[in-house]
């Protein structure tokens, strides 16, 4: 098993964790000198208090806890966020709080999953043509037809 390097920075911070045997992402936790209200509507920065080391080749993607998000409506405001393998600085979460009613975030609260993945960096260069497909330009909802 791959083991992540992570740099305590706040005092009380949490190590990721994962929820169950099979679970894909591991839980990020806030990590707050106080709790945060978040309005409807609003977005806000929350302090995980770690610093962790990307595995070269991999990305660490950040994405929403689905009951927080289906229950709270608090999910990531960038939809998913990328922690770069060169980025050494505190992981924050950016949540946005989707929902009709303020809802408070709390020290020690689960407020996001962390999967680390491979990541493909081709370089791009142009061409004066593509592979034929059997979809070819056919976008928005084409596959559905």
């Amino acid at each position: 098993m791959e083991r992540i390097r992570v740099k305590l920075l706040r005092a009380g911070a949490k190590l990721p964790t994962y929820g169950s045997a099979g679970a894909a992402g591991a839980d990020l936790y806030a990590c707050l000198e106080e709790p945060i209200t978040i309005a409807p509507g609003e977005t806000v920065f929350l302090p995980t208090g770690i610093a962790l080391e990307v595995p070269q080749g991999c990305a660490g993607l950040v994405y929403a806890r689905s009951g927080m998000a289906c229950k709270k409506g608090l999910a990531p405001a960038n939809k998913v966020g990328v922690v770069d393998s060169d980025f050494r600085g505190e992981i924050l979460v950016v949540l946005h709080n989707h929902g009709s009613i303020p809802q408070t975030v709390c020290d020690g609260d689960r407020v996001a999953q962390l999967l680390i993945t491979p990541v493909l960096t081709p370089e791009y260069g142009w061409s004066d043509s593509l592979t034929d497909t059997a979809r070819d330009g056919e976008g928005f909802g084409s596959t559905g037809r």
